[in-house]
């Protein structure tokens, strides 16, 4: 054991919260991107280049541990994830070397020389190591290679290799993290570039997605800015070039250094805000500026510390970091060295006091899409009690005064032979088709049968192909697809101007609704399953006979659909529609996707504009009731709500869910209470066209569209798809689940329709 009283100078702290300079220590070489490691009481580091020094946080003698066996300097080392026995793993350009530090430490007192097992040799120069959560393999990074060591099985000629330079990015990996509960590996690379893969059974370890911290911290800093809770210049933290010349740019990368596990899940929810235990898989992120909270579920930043802002820390500008936490206090232990000199600090951060820091405010009030009020008088959903009675006393007299000059006989004698008036019709017009009655009771009865069988919770997803049919002879675009509420009808909007109604089967000929000027956009089914409107390029919202209307929702109209059919005066409209209300997003700017339930009782309306942001508005209050920034990186072309199905039941809280989707940002799921988006899924290449999405009536799933000719699926508790749908000869423009049986219909950009059931 050394004396470390020469090297170790121990801080009083700051008076801040989140962050505290515990100790510094000075190496004679710097170890500026050098992976360091951090245990619950140990950390690691190496000590004149060779040699692995340990110290022990709560030794108050502050005696190091010093272990030899590298005959090149140490460029990674890393704890194990047990604490009996435990291990800790470095590497050099010679070796790479397993410890067991309580055999170490004994063979210390003992006065023997420590020595570990050497594992691999020549891989190269390993820039970071991890152990996985059983302490079995080791994942090494050499360069842009990955390679998987086990511990109790190694082979000293091949190795194991996973990943290769043609894979991942042309910059060293510098860190991986493996994350148990997810089952997904994380790795990131000095251009700041996070890469993550997942690691269940059957995915061969397929890329999740791949993240840029620098735009992420871009967006977070922008998010608190309009918060409210980033309001100073100085208090920004976006990738400045101002003091530059003009003409002059600079590209600002934060080289990822470490990544280590963040669980928030220890931190009562009071101190996280609107962040819930249960959406923390999170991890940090060391960086050469700062560490950040990345959240794995959502791919976004949840929370950053920047050194610069902490006068009291030593080191501003890191070259390497370790982390980790701490469950006794619920703190976190981070090892930092400095990018310049041999710097090394132990810092300790409060990770509640970071996050409750950053956090956006809640929203004032509680949001929910059932609604739990009644319409208020002053909202534009109240029609008004007496102008309705009024309204319904003068059309009951109107009628009754037609009905006593329909019932007065035109002459006064008690026969007339020439009118006909007492006698029997001698020939029947505009008899009722009787085929079209018995039609409607083999329907009505189609649906009371399905009416009874529920849509089966736990079912499979549909991926076997069904029927295949062109919607349009000319390969016309299909731009939406909806399935009426029972689950018989499939409506389709074309680009040709088109609407069309198939069985949904899609067996026999589909009928046709032509009228609008421009391609059919959106078509929507209304409760009843009677009536069908549809909204097209032209402007215009048609609705269509024998089929219902879906109102415009920024557009608020108060309506009445004329159902009296009289042949001679079938020219005149007696349908009309009156504006009642007109609401502009904040800013006024374009809107570019609308969505509200109508398969339930609500007053949410949510749009989407085309400044990125998605807007709710409150019907039953008349006024918007929040804004969501930044919603993503580019304007969001449809939002999707989970609407269920009337043959099958959810949570209630399950209705607040949405998506949400733009071109090349995937697809996110948000939820209305704490208007937090909760999951990113971006496993589907959509670069140029606007795929559309949907939910299954279990709300289990979600699908969407994609550009490569495949449909996805995804889980909601997965980051990656779950399957992936192939059979189609073009880009799948949209996507639609059967409310009443597990069937998946897509929609393709040369007016195809697919099918695809249950096994």
């Amino acid at each position: 054991m050394e004396n470390p009283q020469d090297i170790f100078s121990s801080n009083g702290g700051c008076l801040i919260d989140i962050v505290i300079e515990k100790y510094l220590v000075e190496s004679k070489e710097s170890v500026s991107h050098v992976q360091l490691a951090c245990s619950m009481q140990d950390c690691a580091f190496p000590l004149d280049g060779t040699e692995l020094c340990i110290w022990n946080t709560e030794d108050p003698s502050h005696q190091l541990l010093i272990l030899r066996g590298h005959h090149q300097p140490i460029t990674a080392m890393a704890f194990g994830n047990k604490v009996n026995p435990l291990l800790i793993c470095s590497a050099s350009l010679d070796y790479v070397i397993m410890w067991n530090l309580e055999e170490c430490r004994e063979k210390v007192l003992q006065g023997l020389v420590p020595r570990g097992t050497v594992m691999g040799s020549l891989l190269g120069k390993v820039l970071c190591l991890q152990l996985s959560p059983d302490d079995h393999v080791v994942a090494v990074c050499a360069g842009n290679k990955i390679f998987m060591l086990d511990i109790e099985v190694w082979d000293h000629c091949t190795g194991s290799l996973i990943y290769s330079s043609s894979v991942l990015s042309a910059y060293p990996l510098l860190s991986l993290f493996i994350d148990a509960e997810s089952r997904q590996l994380v790795t990131g690379c000095a251009d700041g570039q996070l890469w993550i893969f997942s690691l269940m059974d059957g995915h061969h370890y397929r890329r999740v997605a791949r993240v840029d911290l620098r735009k992420k911290t871009e967006t977070f800093s922008t998010r608190r800015v309009k918060s409210g809770l980033c309001s100073q210049p100085e208090e920004s933290h976006l990738p400045s070039t101002s003091a530059l010349g003009k003409g002059e740019q600079v590209e600002v990368t934060f080289p990822v250094l470490r990544l280590a596990p963040c669980d928030l899940s220890l931190i009562p929810n009071s101190a996280c805000g609107c962040l819930s235990s249960e959406n923390t898989q999170c991890v940090w992120i060391g960086s050469s500026v700062g560490l950040f909270v990345f959240n794995l579920a959502n791919l976004e930043v949840e929370a950053a510390l920047y050194y610069k802002d902490f006068q009291s820390l030593s080191i501003l500008l890191a070259g390497s970091c370790a982390l980790r936490n701490r469950t006794a206090d619920r703190k976190a232990l981070c090892l930092l060295a400095s990018l310049f000199g041999g710097k090394i600090a132990v810092l300790e951060i409060n990770p509640a006091a970071l996050v409750r820091a950053q956090q956006c405010p809640s929203v004032g009030q509680s949001l929910s899409v059932p609604a739990s009020f009644c319409v208020l008088p002053t909202s534009p959903l109240y029609l008004g009690i007496a102008k309705e009675k009024s309204t319904k006393a003068a059309s009951q007299q109107r009628c009754a005064a037609r009905n006593v000059m329909k019932d007065q006989r035109l002459v006064f004698h008690s026969k007339v032979r020439s009118s006909g008036y007492a006698s029997a019709p001698h020939v029947t017009m505009f008899s009722p088709k009787t085929n079209i009655k018995s039609e409607g009771k083999g329907s009505s009865r189609r649906r009371s049968r399905c009416a009874w069988e529920a849509y089966p919770v736990e079912c499979a997803v549909p991926t076997k192909p069904g029927p295949q049919v062109t919607a349009a002879p000319t390969c016309a675009r299909v731009c939406c697809i909806q399935y009426s509420g029972d689950g018989q009808w499939l409506a389709c909007g074309l680009a040709n101007h088109l609407s069309l109604v198939f069985d949904a089967s899609l067996t026999g000929t589909p009928a046709v609704f032509s009228g609008h000027d421009g391609a059919v956009n959106a078509v929507c089914w209304s409760q009843d399953r009677r009536w069908l409107l549809s909204a097209a390029q032209d402007g215009t919202l048609r609705v269509w006979s024998a089929r219902g209307a879906e109102l415009a929702l920024l557009l608020l109209l108060k309506y009445h659909i004329d159902t009296c059919k009289d042949e001679i005066k079938r020219y005149k409209q007696k349908s009309k529609s009156k504006l009642i209300c007109r609401l502009s997003m904040t800013g006024a700017v374009d809107m570019t996707s609308l969505s509200a339930v109508n398969d339930f009782y609500s007053h949410i309306v949510l749009t989407a504009g085309r400044n990125r942001t998605v807007e709710v508005f409150d019907l039953n209050a008349g006024c918007s009731a929040a804004v969501i920034a930044e919603a993503h990186s580019r304007p969001v072309h449809q939002i999707c709500q989970n609407k269920g199905s009337s043959f099958t039941t959810q949570q209630p809280q399950a209705y607040n869910l949405f998506l949400t989707t733009a071109i090349g940002d995937g697809m996110r799921l948000w939820d209305l209470r704490t208007l937090r988006c909760e999951r990113h899924f971006e496993g589907h290449p959509t670069r140029g066209y606007p795929c559309g999405i949907a939910f299954s009536p279990c709300g289990r799933f979600a699908a969407c569209g994609a550009e490569d000719r495949h449909a996805y699926v995804y889980e909601m508790g997965s980051s990656t798809y779950s399957h992936r749908l192939a059979g189609h000869t073009d880009t799948v423009t949209g996507v639609a689940f059967n409310p009443s049986a597990p069937q998946l219909a897509t929609a393709t950009l040369d007016g195809k329709l697919q099918l695809f059931l249950t096994e």
